[in-house]
């Protein structure tokens, strides 16, 4: 019996063990996401409860739904905390390490499909490539946060590079399609050389409106900071501005909603209103939103399509496919920082904050098994891909979101937070101030 309260319980619950396994590994000073995604991997195992009624494909459905709400959260108080001139100054190199952490886990994917099924059919091979490009960096992100390191060169470096990688991702994706003789993932034009540069003029378009709306937002904003300061309905249009911007972003012109949120935070952070609408946006997603969210990717460990050990060819090849997903994000990033004149160690940091997946890695895989490129001689559809894969997207997703702020703070280990600083030092000039 589906209603809208049986929602409620699972909710309550991984909020609850999302704050106590956040507070137990804070205790050994890892980050609180890890935390969250434990807590989604125990409670997952009441799925194996016969006839529970905790989280069933309705609950885990309207789970889903919050979690989304949580990303676009997330990714538009970063993009509020990230300094505009900061941004402006790693545009560069944010495209040399965009380039070269696509280039790299597109390479060594497709190079390990083409050892384990050299007869395969050859944009077949390069798909497993390219859905090892996609990059999610929502965890990067919080983890990022909660360091106070997010608004840093390196910090900065990790979330532009990622808005291009987006793009490029895309493009990759639907070229691959078009030429594997598959429909492509949207369709203006029949020619496919077209169609991809149709494609690839409505995204630069959206940043052009993006930049054009950012004047007339900033103003409006200013003048609400001004005539209404720390007044409630400063952040409940900012949040209106975020969702409406996000879901135009994906609706309208292919670009990732997590993307469109990050621009609307980026419009809004020059503003007078910033630190208001920032406190208050952080509030609703470490709240409710986030811990969901994080939860959200622990649970889909147990809806996953189970493993076909009776294929031991693809077993071995979905071992090595998580392995080569997760090192090559850190190679061709790293080495892109290298390039820039970074040194080793932001270098390392930038190529780990590029290597986590998650919601994308499943859309861009899902995209690839439901593309049909021809039929057998029975009459049966042969999708681009096999969907074997999509077990193995799930490890390596699972893999990344505990392996990536681990190793981000142990890199980080030792330095300064800033946000510490920044309060250490408000606090000071503050009895300084009552001294006085």
């Amino acid at each position: 019996m589906n209603q809208p309260y049986m929602l409620l319980l699972p909710i309550g619950l991984i909020l609850l063990f999302s704050k106590l396994f956040a507070l137990s590994v804070g205790k050994v000073k890892l980050p609180q996401v890890i935390g969250y995604l434990i807590a989604g991997l125990i409670l997952g195992t009441i799925t194996f409860i016969p006839n529970q009624s905790i989280f069933t494909s309705y609950t885990i459905q309207g789970i889903n739904g919050l979690a989304k709400i949580g990303v676009v959260l997330i990714l538009f108080t970063a993009g509020l905390e990230t300094d505009l001139n900061k941004i402006k100054s790693v545009g560069k190199a944010a495209a040399v390490i965009t380039s070269l952490g696509v280039i790299v886990p597109i390479g060594l994917g497709a190079l390990i499909a083409f050892l384990f099924f050299p007869n395969e059919n050859l944009y077949s091979n390069i798909y497993y490539g390219v859905i090892l490009s996609a990059t999610s960096v929502s965890i990067s992100v919080a983890t990022l946060k909660e360091m106070g390191k997010l608004d840093t060169k390196v910090g900065s470096a990790i979330v532009s590079a990622a808005i291009i990688d987006d793009v490029v991702g895309i493009i990759c994706l639907s070229l691959i399609i078009s030429l594997a003789g598959g429909k492509a993932t949207t369709t203006y034009v029949d020619n496919p050389g077209l169609n991809i540069f149709i494609m690839i003029l409505i995204m630069i378009s959206f940043f052009a409106l993006s930049i054009l709306m950012g004047f007339v937002i900033r103003k409006i904003f200013n003048w609400l900071g001004k005539k209404y300061p720390h007044h409630i309905r400063i952040p409940i249009f900012s949040l209106a501005f975020c969702f409406i911007w996000a879901y135009l972003a994906e609706r309208f012109f292919h670009i990732a909603d997590i993307t469109g949120a990050y621009i609307a935070g980026l419009i809004l952070s020059s503003t007078n209103a910033e630190k208001y609408i920032d406190h208050r946006a952080e509030s609703a997603a470490n709240m409710i939103f986030a811990p969901i969210f994080f939860a959200s990717i622990a649970l889909k460990m147990y809806s996953s399509t189970s493993i076909d050990f009776s294929n031991m060819t693809f077993v071995w090849f979905g071992i090595c496919w998580v392995l080569v997903g997760i090192l090559s994000k850190v190679l061709g990033a790293g080495l892109g920082g290298i390039i820039c004149k970074y040194n080793f160690k932001d270098s390392t940091k930038i190529g780990v904050g590029m290597m986590a997946r998650a919601e994308v890695l499943i859309v861009c895989a899902q995209t690839g098994v439901d593309t049909i490129i021809g039929y057998d001689s029975a009459g049966n559809a042969i999708s681009l891909i096999s969907p074997m894969i999509m077990p193995f997207t799930l490890i390596l997703i699972i893999l990344t979101s505990f392996l990536t702020p681990i190793f981000l703070k142990l890199l980080y280990k030792g330095e300064t937070n800033i946000s510490q600083e920044v309060e250490k030092e408000v606090s000071v000039k503050s009895q300084e101030t009552a001294s006085k």
